[in-house]
């Protein structure tokens, strides 16, 4: 008696043309990450406004989005990377990254961040299906006390502050924020382009333009030497792994961002990692959430990111398997692509004089602004740009202006 078996049946032709717009997709999500402050939500969005008249099985084109969405979080670390790096003199107010790149060693900064990324990929896709059992069952509960877990994380952030000034800062800071984002998180002005409303002005301005205005008097990117990772190898896996755990948090919880994400991983990750373990853990938080938020969708019905919004918006089918694999493919091209482009990205902007650059990307976000908000979006971006200093000045961490989402959430906005 012959033993039932289970049979694969492939079709080449179809199988190649989802191979095309999984091609397709990265090649836009590369693009939308190297532009400076395009950020995924809006770019996802923009996605949905042009995908009905893309001809093409809506399976097809939520693989396309997916491919785009993690593509987007690999490239989108090199602009963060080689803009806004301040003078030498700032380095102690500057980010990781531009730290990294202030001492000669953004090769190893781009790499480290590849390494987050693909690995935090490569671990999220096995712990997805158990991590949403366990989610799931506790979900409710999360739900219900929203606003005590996000107030507990706002207290744990201001006390991780080293120094009194950084607490005062981190206060300040959120509290500022936070009233910004109840006074504009309900607009719905008349813009040239429908993309996302008002997160465009806010982030550009709350987290991009700070840094480019620090940079318009800095040096530049100074020579960068070599491409060896300092970090221990298991280390570096230890760090993206808990920052693809990270993710799932990221990609259930309204309001926790990457950044907060991983200033959590690094409590937990054992040694002394620093700006190496943050460029990891952040790379790994911020693409292991694209996949998390997949499964957030199949489990809980809510789309927890702009690129699942979109998702949505074309009818795509949840077949599963499928996404994860077109996932993993865009997750290989992305790492391929963030070391190529990533040290030419670098060479470029070293040969440019550094205030024009900051210049020219200052405009270009209010541009985004403009088109994604309208004329109402420029004056947001400006205040959001003020406040953005607050946390430089008092040399306490960013993270804090992430108020703009928690506050309202805390109030049940």
């Amino acid at each position: 008696m012959a033993t039932p078996g289970v049979e694969f049946v492939t079709d080449p032709a179809t199988t190649l043309q989802l191979l095309a717009w999984i091609l397709g997709g990265a090649a836009l999500g590369g693009l939308s990450g190297l532009v400076p402050g395009l950020h995924a939500n809006n770019f996802a969005l923009l996605l949905a406004g042009f995908a009905p008249s893309i001809p093409g099985p809506p399976l097809f084109v939520g693989c396309a989005m997916l491919a785009a969405g993690v593509v987007h979080t690999f490239l989108n670390a090199v602009p963060a990377m080689a803009l806004g790096v301040p003078d030498a003199e700032m380095a102690v107010t500057a980010l990781p990254a531009h730290r990294m790149v202030l001492e000669g060693q953004g090769y190893e900064a781009i790499r480290l961040s590849a390494l987050g990324s693909i690995l935090a990929v490569l671990a999220a896709v096995p712990l997805a299906l158990p991590i949403t059992w366990g989610v799931t069952a506790v979900y409710p509960t999360i739900r219900d006390n929203l606003a005590l877990l996000l107030a507990m994380v706002v207290v744990a952030l201001i006390a991780s502050e080293r120094t009194w000034r950084g607490r005062v800062g981190a206060i300040v800071s959120f509290a500022l924020a936070a009233v910004l984002g109840l006074l504009t998180l309900d607009f719905s002005p008349d813009a040239p382009l429908e993309a996302g409303g008002m997160l465009a002005p806010l982030f550009a301005g709350l987290f991009g333009a700070p840094v480019l205005i620090d940079a318009i008097r800095g040096s530049g990117i100074p020579p960068q030497h070599g491409d060896a990772i300092a970090m221990s190898h298991p280390l570096v896996g230890i760090t993206a792994i808990a920052g693809a755990l990270a993710g799932a948090v990221v990609g259930y919880i309204p309001g926790i961002s990457a950044a907060i994400a991983a200033v959590a991983v690094l409590l937990f990750v054992p040694g002394r990692s620093g700006d190496r373990g943050y460029i990891v853990a952040t790379s790994g938080v911020d693409t292991a959430n694209t996949i998390f938020a997949l499964f957030a969708l199949v489990a809980i019905g809510q789309p927890r990111t702009g690129v699942m919004v979109a998702f949505e918006s074309v009818d795509a089918p949840l077949e599963v398997p499928i996404l994860l694999a077109g996932v993993v493919l865009a997750g290989l091209l992305g790492f391929v692509l963030v070391i190529v482009v990533g040290d030419a990205y670098l060479e470029a902007v070293g040969r440019i004089a550094y205030w024009k650059i900051s210049v020219t990307v200052l405009t270009l976000l209010l541009a985004l602004s403009y088109l994604f908000t309208g004329v109402i979006g420029i004056v947001i971006f400006c205040v959001a740009a003020a406040i953005g200093m607050v946390p430089i000045r008092f040399r306490a961490r960013r993270v804090h202006l992430m108020g703009v989402l928690i506050g309202p959430l805390l109030v049940g906005f």
